[in-house]
């Protein structure tokens, strides 16, 4: 290939100064490579800059946030029921949910559908977490709180706490989490919490796709059925994984606050970074089969207590 001649030095015939002085300051050929070079690592770095921030805004699309917890070693217990053993001798048991995935939201032919459970959403949970195999009841509220919130007190101690907020059920989680982290019996980098909106629909559905995860008769409580009250917890037909009552008798609180599905495919969704409201499903004693669907959700203020809301435990990798 031929040689530019303008880039090639010219032989010239220079002082012995001048020549020291070259040794150590570019020429004019020097200073072009520079500038070069310098321009391409510049550019270098606005590409690498916008990829990452496309890539960033693709992986947590709507808002969403995803998982950022370290990477925590699954447990010896994994896999197996948890048992916890309350104050006053009262027990509160919890399910093992192994890692997977499901389609979140309902499909536009479901009937009842609401516009807010859409797009359908790809999800892959990674991380295995213990759920309660029935809701919080007012006994076990009790026995680690200390007072019992609840407009159906005459129903006795098994039937679900209510009247509780969803800062009501994070203190609940938070106290269990010292009293069990001080007696040394939680996994290294686990806590007691609520479930996330994924976690729990994933639970729910428990393999199935429709609008319940079987029967709605015979696993939920609803004001079909209810009789206008709550119902000892555990009293209907589990889902496929052994959770009792998913659909109906007290509406349940989730960690997320209350924002659209993001649609596409996410990893270990945790909902918007930032909200007005927290999600709340699954139905309760007082309202109709619709709203006790799987994909059914809505959201309340962190403050909000009724007398048909309670929350189910969950203990997953946290703080």
């Amino acid at each position: 290939m031929p040689l530019d001649p303008h880039l090639m030095h010219q032989p010239t015939a220079v002082s012995p100064a001048r020549t020291a002085y070259c040794r150590f300051a570019p020429g004019r050929l020097d200073v072009r490579m520079w500038v070069a070079l310098v321009w391409i690592v510049m550019m270098a770095g606005l590409i690498w800059s916008v990829t990452s921030r496309n890539s960033m805004v693709s992986k947590s699309a709507a808002g969403v946030r995803l998982a950022t917890i370290p990477a925590v070693v699954a447990p010896a217990a994994a896999g197996k029921p948890w048992k916890v053993s309350l104050p006053g001798n009262v027990a509160l048991d919890l399910v093992w949910i192994a890692p997977g995935t499901f389609t979140m939201g309902s499909p536009p032919t479901e009937v009842g559908r609401n516009a807010n459970e859409g797009p359908q959403t790809q999800v892959a949970l990674t991380k295995g977490f213990w759920l309660g195999k029935y809701l919080v009841t007012q006994g076990q509220y009790q026995a680690v709180m200390g007072s019992n919130p609840s407009y159906f007190k005459a129903l006795g101690k098994d039937v679900p706490v209510e009247q509780v907020s969803w800062n009501d059920a994070m203190m609940f989680c938070q106290k269990l989490t010292a009293q069990e982290q001080a007696a040394g019996r939680l996994p290294a980098g686990y806590a007691f919490t609520l479930p996330t909106e994924a976690q729990w629909e994933y639970a729910c559905r428990a393999g199935t796709t429709g609008p319940y995860a079987g029967n709605l008769d015979a696993m939920g409580w609803y004001a079909q059925n209810s009789n206008n009250k709550t119902h000892p917890v555990g009293s209907k037909q589990p889902n496929a994984w052994g959770l009792y009552d998913m659909h109906g008798n007290v509406w349940e609180w989730c960690t997320d606050w209350f924002g659209p599905d993001p649609g596409g495919s996410v990893v270990d969704p945790l909902g918007p970074a930032s909200g007005a409201v927290r999600v709340i499903r699954g139905g309760c004693w007082l309202h109709d089969a619709a709203s006790c669907r799987s994909a059914f959700r809505f959201g309340g203020e962190p403050g909000n207590r009724g007398h048909a809301l309670g929350f189910r435990l969950a203990l997953s990798p946290g703080p």
